[in-house]
């Protein structure tokens, strides 16, 4: 489990503003902290991986203490078990893609971790390869399986996918989710992609201005109370779910989750990361794939 609560005075363009956050995290959780842009989502990673100081913090990660402000305590960024991936992929030039994950590798950890996450990730015909030679999907893959090589016990992923295309996108939240899964790692996620966050997470965190005002899972965090009875929209299906001989589909429209009711016909070509136009008229609402 991690316990974590930090306080700390961000510098914003608004002016300072005091980061004061407490929360707990369950081992082998994907939680994912979302909020507006300077609420603090990418302050509180760098907190646990040790980039940033605190004025008061108390962080807890499996029973080792690794902040306590009231004994002037700070676990050093080298003995902590984490590992980070960044927007840039931050991988060594000069090393090919074997190489980048053997240089994370600690010393005294199986050496044949390498070679599974190079199966694991897809990466082995690049293995030979230089970060200059790949495609933005093909770093990102490396720069996760560096993260994850020395068997983190938290996996820190700073809004990694926010630059690749939807397709290219999707797909890497699919080697995401299986790495999460296979490793049973503990991994907290920042994110502003809606459709990201109910793929991948069991637990979010919503920031705002400093302050934790909701937490809970996707559909609790971000669901609407109301919805008219009359409208027209698009959106990108977020789940797909059996209901005896019916299904349900969730489908995300700006900040909304809309529910439609479907046949096993009516869903033969749809599926999540889908986009779709629901249209409702006398309380029946209808769902059409978008080509």
């Amino acid at each position: 489990m991690i316990k974590f609560y930090a306080h700390k005075t961000l510098q914003t363009a608004d002016g300072k503003l005091p980061l004061d956050v407490s929360f707990s995290v369950e081992k082998g959780q994907f939680i994912t902290i979302y909020g507006n842009s300077g609420a603090g989502k990418t302050t509180i990673l760098r907190i646990l991986a040790g980039l940033t100081d605190t004025e008061k913090s108390l962080v807890e990660v499996e029973g080792e203490c690794w902040n306590n402000s009231e004994k002037r305590f700070v676990l050093p960024i080298q003995k902590r078990s984490v590992g980070f991936v960044f927007q840039d992929y931050a991988l060594f030039p000069n090393l090919n893609v074997r190489e980048n994950l053997a240089f994370a590798l600690q010393k005294g950890n199986d050496k044949n971790m390498v070679n599974e996450l190079l199966e694991l990730m897809e990466l082995q015909s690049l293995q030979n390869s230089k970060p200059q030679y790949l495609s933005g999907g093909q770093k990102q893959r490396v720069a996760l399986a560096r993260a994850i090589v020395r068997k983190p016990k938290i996996l820190l992923l700073d809004e990694p996918l926010s630059a690749l295309d939807d397709e290219m996108r999707f797909k890497l939240q699919d080697y995401i989710l299986k790495a999460h899964q296979h490793y049973q790692l503990t991994t907290i996620l920042v994110s502003h992609h809606l459709p990201e966050i109910f793929k991948l997470s069991d637990q979010v965190i919503l920031l705002d201005k400093g302050k934790i005002i909701k937490e809970g899972t996707p559909a609790v965090v971000f669901s609407e109370e109301k919805i008219s009875s009359k409208f027209k929209l698009t959106g990108e299906i977020i789940a797909i779910e059996k209901s005896d001989v019916i299904y349900i589909v969730s489908v995300l429209s700006g900040a909304n989750i809309i529910k439609v009711i479907a046949t096993e016909d009516e869903i033969t070509d749809l599926k999540v990361g889908t986009k779709v136009m629901v249209a409702s008229k006398a309380f029946n609402p209808m769902i059409q794939k978008i080509s």
